[in-house]
């Protein structure tokens, strides 16, 4: 799936003359936690998070009194290299850079223009969406040799039941001569499924001990 049909877009931003005090009243009037910092052309300059706010703040724990802190613009708290992502990119490269760099959000830029952005909890509900998991239906688990043509067996098993299949995932087994295939099928009874996979010859792992 696309950025583009995920993204947040338009996006709340400021500059980075904006203060600090600018930043908390649009983080807690949009319920947002990342605010990209653009300037006059929609230049992505930097970005400001609700973890850059808390550690530039006084805690509510101390006695020091530090208002001035509030009035600070944003440039003297912004992280400067930001990790973007472009609207075409793929959201299962996108959640490669969440992982690999800890982040919670990517702004999305195209022609060097801020046009979008996408947070960890967007990937989150891109995921679910993608395998089904918030639709009735059961689970699959099926391991399999690692050889052409056996997705496609299992594929025609679940048809000839007359059974949707909601998702496909593939993942490899600890032995890499095998793979794990898991389905996500829209029955909530999937027995006469797994029946009929065992009878072929498949290894069925999940339902576990279902017909065994």
């Amino acid at each position: 799936m696309l950025i583009e049909k995920v993204m947040i877009s338009p996006v709340y931003t400021l500059t980075e003359s904006d203060s600090i005090k600018d930043a908390i009243h649009l983080m807690q009037t949009h319920k947002i936690r990342h605010i990209p910092i653009v300037d006059e052309h929609d230049h992505l300059v930097g970005i400001v998070t609700d973890r850059d706010i808390r550690s530039a703040v006084p805690s509510t724990l101390t006695n020091e009194q530090r208002n001035d802190i509030f009035d600070k613009p944003l440039n003297s708290i912004m992280t400067k290299d930001v990790i973007t992502a472009h609207p075409l990119d793929f959201v299962e490269e996108a959640s490669i850079l969440f992982y690999r760099h800890q982040i919670g959000c990517l702004p999305i830029v195209s022609d060097n223009r801020l046009v979008g952005i996408l947070t960890e909890t967007d990937v989150l509900k891109t995921f679910i969406e993608l395998t089904g998991a918030h639709q009735p239906g059961s689970q699959l688990e099926i391991r399999v040799e690692n050889r052409p043509g056996t997705l496609e067996k299992i594929v025609h098993i679940i048809s000839e039941k007359q059974i949707n299949i909601l998702s496909t995932l593939i993942y490899p087994d600890d032995n890499s001569y095998y793979k794990i295939i898991v389905l996500r099928i829209q029955t909530i009874n999937p027995l006469p499924v797994v029946e009929e996979l065992r009878k072929n010859g498949f290894e069925v792992l999940w339902p576990k001990g279902a017909l065994s």
